[in-house]
């Protein structure tokens, strides 16, 4: 049998190294510090199921999960740092509805594909969005609601975590089902459009779970309905929005992605670690405490998760005629 030549033997002995490299590093993962960039300022209810997943990590891994928040155009700025990020697995994105399918269903000019530019690792949670209302508002229902903005076409003002946001799209749902006219005012981010609405600025707001139970709770905002399928039992006593408006369901996830080419064998770690400390109680009561309900996923259900919802809400885009650049 020939030997081979000695370049190719070099080659060969290198390729061998390189795997076992490969091999010892994911076995080493992590060995520092993971950023999770949360792509919405603090105080929303992404930051929040964030920073208990974050905590909750830092336990499980044997090393710190930093949340790094990137607010600022629905969610773009940070996800599209997160798709630029180096494929390594410290990285990491707390990917939400608005980044990852409403904008990419509009057509937005994004500097980052949501199906090409990450690879899934694990969905988090879910949380119906609340419609609230401030308290001087005169509407104790959907219905009393619907008839008060006919009422004043143009005069009532809903806020949104800005532009392409869930909370936007979840009231021109509401807008186009119930044919009313009400006027958007977008804001930076959930916890500035929670804190506005709660000061009066604008009277309607869907929120985030996670975002509006401390102001339902003390009393400062109303909550009138949710907006999932069935009645949320995080939020027990509220009707659904689409008992009132059949069609109109709005539900908000949040869900880790890593920029894509991140080695399997990291995804799958990052996967299993997710599914272990989302099922546990404590990291469950805190959820559902926030107003969210863990819900984990394979990376495989995630991505067809991602593809079904950017098809949803093109729908909705279409139907309202909206546009985010």
């Amino acid at each position: 049998m020939r030997t081979a030549p000695p370049v190719t033997a070099t080659l060969l002995v290198l390729a061998a190294l390189a795997l076992v490299s490969d091999v010892a590093a994911a076995q080493a993962y992590p060995s520092r510090p993971i950023r999770m960039i949360v792509p919405w300022p603090p105080g929303g209810g992404t930051d929040g199921a964030g920073r208990i997943l974050a905590q909750a990590l830092t336990e499980n891994l044997g090393t710190q999960v930093i949340v790094d928040n990137r607010g600022g155009a629905s969610g773009r700025i940070g996800t599209e740092l997160a798709a630029k990020a180096p494929a390594d697995g410290y990285t990491l994105v707390m990917a939400t509805v608005a980044p990852n399918a409403i904008l990419p269903a509009a057509g937005a000019r994004l500097a980052y594909d949501t199906v090409k530019d990450f690879a899934p690792v694990s969905l988090v949670a879910t949380s119906d969005y609340v419609l609230v209302v401030h308290p001087s508002l005169p509407a104790k229902s959907v219905k009393e609601l619907i008839a008060l903005a006919r009422s004043r076409p143009g005069q009532v003002n809903f806020g949104s975590a800005g532009n392409g946001s869930m909370a936007q799209l979840a009231a021109e749902l509401f807008k186009l089902l119930a044919r009313v006219d009400m006027v958007h005012v977008p804001y930076k981010g959930g916890g500035p459009a929670v804190t506005a609405t709660v000061a009066g600025e604008v009277s309607v707001y869907f929120g985030s779970g996670p975002g509006v139970v401390p102001f339902t709770t003390s009393g400062r905002l109303r909550a009138l309905a949710t907006t999932g399928k069935k009645r949320s039992k995080t939020f027990t006593g509220l009707p659904t929005v689409g008992e009132t408006l059949p069609g109109h369901e709005a539900v908000q996830w949040f869900a880790v992605l890593a920029p894509a080419g991140t080695p399997k064998d990291v995804i799958s770690k990052l996967n299993a670690a997710i599914i272990k400390v989302v099922g546990t109680l404590k990291v469950a009561q805190q959820l559902a405490a926030v107003g969210a309900d863990a819900d984990v996923s394979t990376p495989e259900e995630l991505a067809a998760h991602i593809r079904a919802e950017i098809a949803k809400w093109r729908k909705v885009v279409k139907g309202g005629n909206l546009s985010f650049d």
